[in-house]
């Protein structure tokens, strides 16, 4: 391919390759043909003697020629050799050397003249067996990563000792197994000389890999990747694996050698995979949106998982998406709800599959429990109970919910959720130690890391990834959709392996819908389990959701539409079809009354200033919960009832107090954050 960039690591022929043929003498042959050239040289070179003496015997005029010759070819060889290791052009330098002289002696006086036949009897296998002996010192054969070829390249980055060993050469893709000095050198001394390799390739940073040797602390591989195939961008054109299972790998692109980019949420006891959560990261311009809908979009092409979204942004990436969503919120209320509701499904999720014997969620979970080998039943019986599609918490720019909830909203739910058959995706900018705790970061394993800041590395992947080569900060926003993927089921060598994510646009809109229309209709509906414990929890929160379509909510679909009546058509509501019967006899041209005696009464029928007594205000506040309750609102705590308290002349000191009081009754639980309580619906609470 043209413009393709080549490495300066070689393959070595170790002549342990080919075919042997069937026979010992074959095998022979193949092994001693590397060992031939310079025996080849030598007999050349008295041959050439021979003949040149033959014409140029005693002439004058020849030696002069051969001289000048015998010292350019020298002066030659040590230029061209400058390149190369010191050890190799002094050797060179001195055969070329040795033999010119022997030559221009043999062809003016004769190969048989004085000592030259004894010299080159000598000195000609002495001068083939040192390039044999410095052949044999290069190979391979004992240990794939005990040899080495040019140590050009690694004195010039400070690994002079090391050894490259075994080389796999693929299309775009160098693997070479280095073995480092022992005692002297570790793989983290490859990690820290990668940058200065990749300059001495005239590569990118992110061309070049090392996975160390878990093993080993002195070997390792090291893979040099010389063109960049992620440069064109590619647009999404549709699920990977439309009707297929939540259990099946998720394609989100494509690595730098045009593998596919993929990874699994739920985990495999088959596989020894464990179920994981996802952290989204990357800075502003870095293509994290994109990858979002990457990933989002494959999930709900499966037909066995649910999805649960908050989304601050007002779902501006995911509006076409979201008739496909079981429940989604814009932030605020509803996302402290839907949190509250997560952490109470987590237990009734996991109960139902421990009754079904199942130790992790599968895909054969999400279907009607026909098999005995899954029944609740004592019996052993098929129970034929309902299944429970896989259940995915997604909170995208999630530093918002966590400013609003607590750094450790999520703790909970990361560290229990997996066995019960629930994913957290958790997308923000910045994953670091002051936005969510360090118990909630540790219980997310898995990771798509767009392009940062340098100095947000650390928190964005973890640093063995880094030490491999994986370099975020070097993208920025400056390659959109470029990542690293580290998750379970991946290999380790991968984690370091620069991917990128397809590109969404407007054109993309209408697939998306179609996406979304194809869920509405294929996609699971939620289990009984789940939906009892989140109504439980929450009530008419989850109850009442809104459900979405393409054109927004439905409620708003259906709301009526408000018309600007005009100056001229005052006059007309005050008869026909505009009066109201009940003010027919009210003249609209005469003066209102003056105040009269009680007019500055409360409407409770009581003296001004008069307070409720503790039971009438135990029952407004009863009231006002049930408000709160009905609008859909479970989570509330002194700032929500700031009108309430106006209204009825209320500090928000009672207010606290009130709700103190409502919680020892059952009526109100505590949140993960200080000052918000859950409501209890009404028929719980009772």
């Amino acid at each position: 391919m043209a413009g393709r960039k080549h490495t300066t690591i070689d393959v070595l022929d170790d002549g342990t390759s080919g075919s042997t043929g069937g026979t010992i003498t074959a095998y022979l042959l193949h092994r001693a043909k590397p060992h031939l050239p310079p025996w080849l040289g030598v007999a050349g070179t008295g041959l050439a003697g021979a003949l040149g003496n033959l014409r140029w015997a005693d002439s004058a005029a020849a030696g002069a020629g051969l001289t000048l010759a015998s010292v350019a070819l020298t002066g030659a060889t040590w230029w061209i050799g400058r390149n190369t290791s010191q050890q190799r052009r002094l050797h060179s330098a001195i055969t070329v050397a040795a033999g010119s002289a022997w030559l221009t002696g043999a062809c003016l006086a004769g190969p048989t003249a004085g000592p030259l036949d004894d010299l080159f009897l000598m000195g000609g296998p002495v001068v083939a067996l040192s390039w044999n002996v410095r052949l044999a010192m290069r190979r391979t054969d004992d240990s794939p990563a005990a040899g080495g070829g040019d140590k050009g390249l690694l004195e010039k980055v400070g690994l002079a000792r090391a050894a490259i060993g075994a080389t796999k050469v693929e299309p775009n893709r160098v693997t070479a197994q280095i073995a480092l000095e022992p005692g002297e050198q570790t793989t983290e001394d490859v990690s820290k000389v990668l940058p200065r390799l990749a300059s001495a390739l005239d590569l990118p940073t992110t061309a070049l890999r090392f996975q160390p040797n878990p093993d080993s602390a002195r070997r390792g591989e090291l893979v040099i990747v010389p063109e960049d195939m992620l440069g064109e961008v590619v647009e999404y054109d549709g699920p990977s694996n439309l009707g297929g299972s939540i259990a099946d790998p998720l394609v989100i692109g494509r690595y730098d050698d045009g593998s596919p980019l993929m990874f699994w949420l739920p985990g495999d006891p088959d596989q020894e995979r464990n179920s994981t959560h996802l952290l989204i990261a990357g800075g502003t311009g870095s293509g994290k949106g994109d990858g979002a809908l990457n990933v989002l979009t494959e999930i709900l092409s499966r037909t066995d998982v649910n999805v649960w979204l908050s989304d601050p942004k007002a779902f501006q990436d995911f509006r076409p998406l979201l008739p496909a969503f079981d429940w989604a919120e814009e932030g605020g209320a509803g996302t402290e709800a839907m949190v509250e509701a997560l952490q109470a499904v987590i237990p009734a999720r996991t109960r139902w599959l421990g009754a079904h014997r199942y130790r992790q969620w599968t895909r054969q979970a999400a279907a009607k429990q026909t098999d005995p080998a899954h029944s609740c039943r004592p019996d052993g019986t098929a129970c034929g109970c309902e299944g429970m599609a896989f259940l995915i918490g997604w909170f995208e720019e999630a530093a918002n919910t966590l400013r609003a909830l607590g750094d450790d909203a999520f703790t909970g739910i990361s560290q229990e959720a997996r066995a019960a058959g629930l994913a957290l995706v958790i997308s923000l900018q910045r994953p670091s130690y002051d936005q969510m705790s360090t118990s909630t970061r540790a219980s997310l394993p898995s990771v798509l890391a767009f392009g940062c800041d340098p100095r947000d590395e650390g928190f964005a992947l973890p640093e063995s990834v880094l030490d491999a080569g994986a370099h975020p900060g070097a993208w920025g926003n400056r390659r959109p959709g470029y990542c690293y993927l580290v998750s379970a089921g991946i290999p380790e060598d991968r984690y370091p392996a620069p991917g990128r994510t397809r590109r969404f646009t407007t054109r993309s809109i209408e697939v998306m819908e179609q996406l979304a229309d194809w869920a509405v209709t294929h996609g699971a509906p939620m289990d009984p389990v789940t939906v009892k414990a989140a109504q439980a929890t929450v009530g008419n929160a989850y109850t009442h959701r809104t459900h979405h379509t393409h054109n927004g909510p439905a409620a708003e679909a259906g709301a009526p539409q408000l018309r600007l009546v005009e100056t001229e058509e005052d006059e007309e509501m005050t008869e026909g079809m505009w009066l109201d019967a009940e003010d027919d006899a009210i003249d609209p041209d005469a003066d209102l009354p003056g105040d009269e005696a009680g007019d500055d009464a409360p409407l409770f029928g009581q003296e001004k200033g008069y307070k409720p007594t503790p039971e009438e205000a135990r029952i407004l506040f009863e009231q006002a919960l049930e408000e709160f309750e009905t609008a859909g609102q479970m989570i509330v705590g002194p700032k929500d009832f700031s009108d309430w308290c106006e209204t009825h002349g209320y500090s928000r000191p009672w207010i606290s107090a009130r709700l103190k009081d409502a919680a020892l009754d059952g009526r109100l639980e505590p949140t993960n954050q200080t000052g918000r309580w859950r409501i209890v619906p009404a028929l719980a609470a009772a």
